[in-house]
Order: structure tokens, then sequence, then C-alpha cells
């Protein structure tokens, strides 16, 4: 005899609030652009035509350095038939949107100044966030380590956010050493008085997470804490960023094994991975402080470091970084778009086969997979490693199809 369909239904009546839970805890990706890089400039540096005189600087670089692509591809090690695409896709991508991402940094790059100057970059700042044009931009205030600290960090967000009237499009905050949940939920507070006061919707206000303590991985009792973390920001936590050189320190690596390649990092970004995996929240690799600056020999030896270690991230699963110098730039773009190119055909045609449901396919993938595929080809016209009719003759899909798989709906 069948059960009387009243006696399962209550039995399952209990996973609605965990399922309703669930989806709240686990919304997947946002569907907005992640940049690939933020780019980090002392607030007492920072210019009006900062992000172009990056540009400049990074193509004075390239023409310098790296002039044709076959000299690239000899500096990087690079495929020569993805060598011409890549640094002509390169040289466009510096002369068009060089910057994608740019945190004016108020903390380890700028230091402890007098009020005085702080709160007059401050006013500067928010004047240049509202000017620049760039998909992504915001500040990195002070940590809340200290209690002057965290009065100083507090006063500067204030001026910033107040001087230009609320967050200027594409306002990024970078919340920097983070301990304890504590820390985040006192920022959840402050932000929602400051939309209080400036007439914002509740919530409009986010920020990002540096995970650069050893207690933002794992607190003094053994606890896991990303996931804590994430839950004290009460749904305003958008990223989570590693910060190579404090993190490594911590661990007591000496100078010489504080690089992103160590196993030490490997350890703290898979537990970010695995802790925000389907929140929404994104991640972020840190930076090498290998800079190509000095004579050509130098240059190409540390052009070679930073794209090695770009190119690890993603194969990692971290599509974003931090760069630190203007000619970091060409090997970003270079190791970002060699990643996409070298794979940009075999993903179209495994999407092309999910989405005819070919039987004759070597490879039989998962709605998961098949999601990860087309994100991965969206991630790549975002950037500008693809264009959309190369996408197309790929994998026979436009953005909006990527755009159906990527959240496993029907187009």
């Amino acid at each position: 005899m069948p059960l009387d369909p009243g006696l399962p239904a209550a039995a399952t009546s209990r996973l609605t609030g965990p399922d309703a839970a669930r989806a709240a805890r686990y919304p997947g990706d946002p569907g907005t652009r992640q940049p690939v890089h933020t780019c980090y400039v002392p607030a007492d540096k920072v210019t009006d035509d900062t992000p172009a005189a990056w540009g400049a600087a990074a193509l004075a670089a390239l023409d310098e350095h790296a002039p044709d692509a076959a000299a690239l591809a000899e500096v990087l090690g690079l495929d020569p038939d993805l060598a011409g695409a890549v640094h002509e896709r390169v040289r466009a991508k510096l002369a068009t949107e060089p910057v994608e991402d740019l945190r004016v940094d108020f903390e380890d790059g700028y230091g402890t100044r007098a009020d005085a100057d702080e709160d007059a970059d401050a006013v500067r700042a928010a004047d240049l966030l509202a000017r620049w044009s760039l998909a992504s931009a915001g500040i990195r205030m002070k940590s809340f380590d200290t209690e002057a600290l965290l009065h100083r960090g507090l006063r500067t967000l204030d001026l910033v956010l107040t001087t230009a009237g609320g967050p200027p499009p594409g306002f990024a905050l970078t919340f920097p050493k983070v301990t304890v949940p504590e820390q985040v939920e006192v920022l959840v507070d402050v932000l929602g008085l400051l939309e209080r006061d400036l007439g914002l919707a509740g919530g409009a206000l986010r920020f990002e997470v540096q995970i650069e303590t050893t207690q933002a991985v794992i607190d003094a009792e053994g606890r896991f804490t990303v996931p804590r973390l994430i839950s004290a920001g009460a749904g305003r936590v958008s990223g989570l960023h590693f910060g190579t050189y404090d993190y490594t320190a911590a661990c007591g690596l000496g100078a010489a094994e504080q690089h992103l390649a160590h196993a030490a990092c490997d350890f703290a970004r898979h537990a970010m991975q695995v802790g925000a995996a389907g929140t929404g929240v994104r991640l972020s690799d840190g930076s090498s402080n290998l800079l190509p600056v000095g004579d050509r020999e130098t240059v190409h030896r540390n052009w070679l470091t930073h794209y090695t270690l770009v190119r690890r991230s993603l194969r990692h699963g971290f599509f974003q970084g931090w760069d630190l110098h203007p000619a970091q730039l060409v090997t970003r773009y270079a190791a970002v778009y060699a990643h996409h190119l070298s794979s940009a055909e075999a993903d179209g045609r495994r999407l092309a086969a999910y989405v005819a449901r070919t039987t004759g396919s070597a490879v039989l993938d998962e709605p998961a997979t098949a999601a990860a595929l087309a994100l991965s080809l969206r991630r790549a016209l975002d950037c500008g490693a693809l264009t959309a009719d190369e996408v197309g003759a790929y994998s026979g899909l436009g953005t909006d199809d990527l755009n159906a798989l990527i959240e496993r709906r029907t187009a």
C-alpha cells in the first residue's frame, strides 16, 4: 500500500526552515562583474589622473621591455600561438581600461599621520572617487587593532562618505586585519548609522574583509572563523581579500618564505574558498612585492614571477588579486588573457555539447560544471580577453545564454 500523502509531508515539514536559511545563506554568484585586480595607491599619493597615469606607465614598460609578441613570449614562456593575441589585447586594455578597481589606501601604504593631514586626504579622496569613471573604486580604512586606529579609521570613512554625499558609483570599502567577528559586527552597526544619516537604503554600504591574520582563519578555540565573519557581516560582506605578507609573517615565516606560492597561503586561501563557497562573497588573492622596476633583467625576472603567481591563482579559483605598481598591469592582463585564451575554445565546445546534450561527447558534464564554464566565458568577456563574437563562435551562446547557465535557469 502507498504511504498516506500526509505522512511524508509531516515528516519533511521540519526542513522548511533549514531550506529557507540555506537558500538565503548560499545565493550563488551575484551576477555582477568582478574586477580582475585591485590597485592600491597610498592616499597621499593618489591624484586625479592616477588611473590614466598607471595605464601610461604600464604601456611605457611594455614598449620598453616587451615591445612585440615575440619578446613577451620569451619573457613569460607564452605559447607562441597565443602570444600575438595576448600582446595585442594587453596593449588595447592598457590604453582603454588599465585599472578595473582601485583602493585609496589609508592603512599600511599610508601609515599614521596627523589628524589634519588624514582629514584633508579623506576629503580629497572623496572628490576623486566621485570623479573617476572606474568599474570599482574605494578606500582601505584603518584596522580596529587599537582604539586609536579604530576611531581614526571610522573618522576617515565618515569624511569620505559625507563629503561625497554618499557612496560614489562602484564604491568599495576594504576592512583590514580583522581578527574576530565582533569587529565586523561593529563596522556593520556603524555603516547602518551612516546609511541613516546619509538617507541611504539599509544595506547599501558593503565591504570586503581582509584575511591577513591567523585568527581570521582559525580562532583561539580552534573554530573555523571565515563563515563566522561572513555571518557577522549580516549580508554586507562582498569579498574576502587575502593579505600575503601580514599572514605569512603571522605564521612565523621568514622573509624569504613570505610569498603567495607558500603552502601556508594555500591553506588560508582554501579556508577562504570553502568558507565563502556559494555565498556570493567573492575572493581576491594577495600581492607580490617584487616590483618590475630597474634594469631589463630585473623587470623581466619580476614580470615572470608576477605572471606565474597570477596564473597559479587563476588555477586555484582566485580570479582577482592585488597590484601594487603600474608595470604589474602588464603581467596581470597577460596572465588573465593567456588563462582565458588557452581554454576558451575547449570550454566553448564542452558548453555547446552540454546545451545540445551531445551523446557522443567524451565528457559528461554536470549542471554545476556547465555553470562554471559559462562563468569563465563571461569573465573573459568582462575583462576583454574575448569578444562576444568569439564566445559565440566557440560555444554558440550569447551573454543571456551564459547568464542563464550560470543561474541554472532556462534561457
